[in-house]
């Protein structure tokens, strides 16, 4: 039923090609944005889950 109602409507084919060239172009940005990152903020980055101090003020109550 689904696949009928879908072979119905005119136009469909073009949506898988789309949404792959969508995924393509944004995979594409987000790969020349992670190599062209500074060595710095990347070493920056790897260390925010390992940090304790709290910068904030904040305090957790324990």
């Amino acid at each position: 039923m689904i696949k009928q109602t879908l072979q119905s409507l005119a136009g469909i084919e073009v949506f898988p090609i789309i949404s792959l060239i969508i995924f393509f172009v944004i995979f594409t940005i987000v790969c020349i944005w992670a190599f062209s990152l500074d060595k710095e903020v990347i070493t920056e980055m790897e260390r925010i889950p390992l940090d304790n101090d709290m910068t904030d003020g904040d305090s957790i109550d324990v």
